[in-house]
């Protein structure tokens, strides 16, 4: 199967974002809505991606080798917890830096939001919070602990985990 450019870059967004879901790729690619999203995946790069047991959407290695992009997700084989590395937006490293270690008490979205203001002086919009850690627990990076409203925690020692900041284009 031959990719136009435009596929083979999306294709490098799914490696990269990799474990993800439409909504994420819908905002990536800019595109209306995540049946748009299922269409492009079916139809330009259907073999080159697969749904996992949770139906997250995952490249597979054919993938990562044909469009040469370093995978957002890297787990070491001799470690059964968590990555070792990810490569995520600035917005998702930031919140590694500032949010709750594993043995310390979860915290929520708002607290979170705050501790950004604070440390980085950036404003995101609360939804773009939650959305980063979601993306983050699906990495296996953040865990979430549902009290009166979902809290969180990062599932590993920041020191154990390398992050780099990937490009948004």
């Amino acid at each position: 199967m031959t990719l136009s450019e435009e596929a083979r870059d999306r294709l490098a967004d799914v490696v990269e974002l990799q474990p993800t879901k439409n909504a994420e790729l819908q905002e990536r690619w800019g595109v209306d809505s995540g049946s748009e999203v299922h269409q492009i995946l079916e139809n330009e790069l259907g073999e080159y991606y697969f749904r996992d047991d949770n139906s997250l959407i995952r490249a597979t290695a054919e993938a990562a080798e044909l469009v040469d992009v370093e995978p957002g997700v890297v787990n070491d084989p001799d470690d059964e917890g968590g990555p070792s590395a990810i490569r995520v937006p600035e917005l998702h490293a930031q919140i590694v830096e500032v949010l709750a270690g594993p043995d310390e008490e979860s915290e929520s979205v708002v607290s979170v939001l705050h501790k950004l203001r604070d440390a980085y002086d950036v404003d995101p919009e609360s939804e773009a919070v939650r959305s980063a850690l979601q993306s983050l627990r699906r990495k296996d990076v953040v865990e979430v602990e549902y009290r009166t409203v979902p809290t969180f925690r990062l599932a590993l020692e920041r020191e154990d985990l390398e992050v780099s900041i990937s490009d948004p284009n």
